[in-house]
């Protein structure tokens, strides 16, 4: 962490300070973990309580609110939450130095290519005919295969697997545990059971991509499964053969995208949502937290629920369901009155 007066912080944002300019902030904190020597942010109106009794010595927030108690300082931005990213990324410095050669205990091909200011990590393997580009970092066990290709700039964390001739673009981060390129799933019946199809295609990764840890990314059967540029995806994210991600998408934990499915520009996936194989989610669709999409959706509307349909649909779907006790129940009721009034018909 990097020691920074509050006048420092207020210009690299954009800020307003009301406060001390002098005054020394250590580190970012949350509002309820804050100590005096820390910044925070407050932005949603339902974190007041936290506001109100937050110790931090500085809080970055919207224009019209006033410190809660004396001491406290406060940077007006019109927006705090990007401000504050700001500010976390100026005080926390980088996590991850850069550094350049290749460590003693890396194994590397010959005719691989190495970027002079790369650097190649203990226990590294890099193959026949690979490439890695200027500046990138491999932290430590990582296996880039046959005819790979890193781009410049970007960090494969402990354990990043790129299988052979696979590529991925410059300024990219991929967590630790990450499998790019492995088989697809594609397998047909016979009489000894199930026989292998080969999966002879790559993975294609833009520019500016992050991928969490343990991501899988199949290759393509015949082709690339491609990844555009500035895409996102969580950990546990799984992508299968001739997937197409185009860029600005964000994909979330645990969600599953089937076989020659594409996801639009913009387009948002959140935690443990399923797709299945060969549709389309519009650019700019957004699908809810386990969803289950059996067809394509339109750009730019909200799917939720098993099966998708749009929210609306989806919610008062669900409202249905939740009320399927009361109606049981009501049911019921109604059935033991008609058999009352049966008896009472049958005797009169």
């Amino acid at each position: 962490m990097n020691d920074c007066r509050l006048d420092e912080l207020a210009r690299l944002c954009g800020a307003e300070l009301i406060g001390d300019p002098a005054r020394t902030i250590r580190g970012p904190a949350s509002l309820t973990e804050a100590g005096a020597d820390q910044i925070s942010f407050y932005a949603l109106s339902r974190y007041r309580p936290q506001f109100e009794a937050t110790q931090a010595g500085a809080v970055v927030v919207a224009p019209g609110t006033q410190p809660v108690r004396a001491g406290m300082s406060l940077l007006i931005s019109a927006d705090p939450s990007r401000a504050f990213t700001r500010i976390v990324q100026h005080v926390a410095g980088e996590d991850l130095p850069s550094r350049a050669g290749i460590h003693a205990s890396a194994v590397v091909a010959s005719d691989a290519r190495i970027a002079p200011d790369a650097w190649i990590g203990p226990a590294c393997v890099i193959e026949e005919g690979a490439e890695i580009g200027a500046g990138a970092q491999l932290v430590a066990g990582v296996h880039i295969g046959r005819g790979a290709r890193v781009g410049a700039g970007t960090v494969l964390h402990p354990g990043v697997v790129l299988y052979a001739r696979c590529r991925i673009g410059a300024r990219g981060i991929v967590h630790a545990g990450a499998v790019i390129g492995a088989d697809g799933f594609g397998f047909e019946p016979s009489r000894e059971g199930w026989k292998k199809i080969p999966q002879c295609g790559i993975v294609e990764i833009g520019d500016d991509v992050e991928l969490g840890a343990n991501v899988c990314i199949d290759r393509g059967r015949f082709e690339a499964t491609r990844i555009g540029n500035g895409v996102k995806l969580d950990n546990l994210v799984h992508l299968a053969h001739n997937v197409v991600i185009e860029d600005g998408a964000l994909i979330i934990a645990q969600a599953g995208i089937s076989g020659s499915t594409r996801i639009g520009k913009g387009a948002i996936i959140a935690g443990q949502a399923g797709i299945a194989g060969h549709v389309t989610i519009g650019a700019g669709a957004r699908i809810g937290a386990q969803a289950g999409v059996m067809g394509s959706v339109p750009p730019n509307e909200d799917w939720a629920g098993y099966p998708a349909r749009p929210k609306t649909q989806s919610m008062r779907a669900l409202a249905h369901v939740q009320r399927l006790p009361e109606l049981v129940e009501r049911v019921r009721e109604l059935e033991q009155r008609l058999e009352e009034l049966s008896r009472t018909r049958t005797r009169s």
